[in-house]
């Protein structure tokens, strides 16, 4: 088990320190850090490797990699906090999130670790809620929880509020900033209620501001954490309309809430139900489609399709030369392309590709797309 161990930074696993190391380094993102543990197998290989990969993908100077040192002072700091660090690969990290092609390797925590594996329903909606939505919100959150379902938010103004409320005990709250950031401030009182009852999770370093760009990493975990989502009032340029858009990538369930079509607070729910979404007006009408328990474990993503063992696989290293580097780079764009068509454009093997893309990655030349998708970075 990796998480709880913090009582001497001596003795904090060497796993973890490696794997906090990896993600935290330059130009590491989720997706390139499963790349990388892909091709190496380890955190600890991968940091031994990342340096001369940036370098063949074009950097002058190699990406900086994540100090041991930072690592422990990062560790010291959560544990001052009374908060805990979860791996990817701990037993008791979220079987769900573990299947999103992007997730977080490390994510910070306090509160009940049990949650993580709980079966979970996210409930998220608009900020400036009405009355009736947030009161509809409280009933749907307290009938999952009857229902020994855990509801998921993002501790947010309006909807994720009530929600939060409602589910005490049982809630899950994935936040944008630093596990020490309360945001908004007036959650103070319920960010200590539910680290106390609940579970509070961050993925972002402990002192980390919550950013604009943060809130839609932050949406994919409460989407991943969940076996559905439920959308209660949402605009047309709503937060909750990007939640419900990763539950579609991620093959979640997503369910909405009728509202008046004048409303503006609607019409993104209203839009949702036109397109498929599970009409609700109880709870009832959530659990009665949610996936069983072997449907849950027969969820597959981009990740688990994904089977190439880089290191079963011995690369010709006349194919990864300079000549083929540059045809992957002229076959890209500023548009996203998706894999299958550079296979077929450069004729190379697709460990070969695969290994370009990450050096590529790993440079800060390409940026990687859902789907499988690479783009160049002008």
């Amino acid at each position: 088990m990796l998480s709880g161990l913090f009582s001497n930074k001596k003795h904090y696993p060497s796993d973890l320190l490696a794997i906090l190391r990896l993600i935290r380094s330059e130009n590491v993102g989720p997706r390139t850090f499963y790349s990388l543990i892909k091709m190496f197998g380890s955190a600890s290989n991968a940091l031994e490797n990342v340096a001369e990969l940036s370098l063949k993908g074009g950097r002058s100077k190699p990406i900086k990699v994540f100090p041991l040192a930072s690592a422990e002072a990062e560790l010291e700091k959560l544990h001052k906090a009374g908060v805990h660090l979860i791996a990817y690969n701990d037993p008791d990290f979220s079987f769900l999130l573990s299947q999103i092609p992007d997730c977080p390797p490390v994510l910070s925590y306090k509160g009940n670790k049990a949650l993580f594996r709980s079966k979970s329903v996210a409930i998220v909606g608009a900020r400036n809620a009405s009355l009736n939505g947030k009161a509809f919100a409280k009933q749907i959150a307290t009938e999952l929880v009857r229902g020994d379902i855990s509801v998921v938010s993002g501790l947010a103004r309006g909807i994720d509020t009530a929600a939060h409320e409602a589910s005490l005990g049982k809630t899950i709250a994935v936040i944008a900033g630093g596990i020490d950031h309360i945001y908004p401030p007036e959650n103070a009182k319920l960010f200590k209620q539910i680290t106390e009852e609940g579970l509070l999770i961050a993925e972002l370093p402990i002192g980390s501001a919550p950013l604009a760009q943060h809130f839609p990493q932050r949406n994919r975990i409460i989407s991943g954490l969940s076996v559905g989502v439920v959308v209660v009032e949402a605009g047309l340029k709503s937060g909750s309309l990007i939640t419900a858009r990763f539950a579609l990538e991620q093959n979640r369930e997503v369910f909405a809430v009728p509202g008046f079509p004048l409303d503006p607070r609607c019409q993104g729910s209203n839009r949702l139900l036109k397109e498929g979404a599970y009409l609700i007006e109880t709870a009832a009408d959530v659990m009665e489609n949610l996936p069983s328990g072997n449907e849950i474990k027969n969820i597959m993503s981009d990740k688990q399709q994904d089977q190439i063992d880089f290191r079963a696989i011995k690369i010709d290293d006349a194919l990864l030369s300079n000549a083929s580097r540059q045809k992957i780079v002229e076959s890209l764009s500023s548009v996203a392309v998706d894999l299958d068509d550079l296979i077929e454009a450069s004729g190379l093997p697709i460990p070969v590709i695969y290994t370009i893309l990450l050096e590529l990655e790993l440079a800060g030349r390409v940026s990687r797309y859902p789907g499988n998708k690479f783009a160049l970075i002008y």
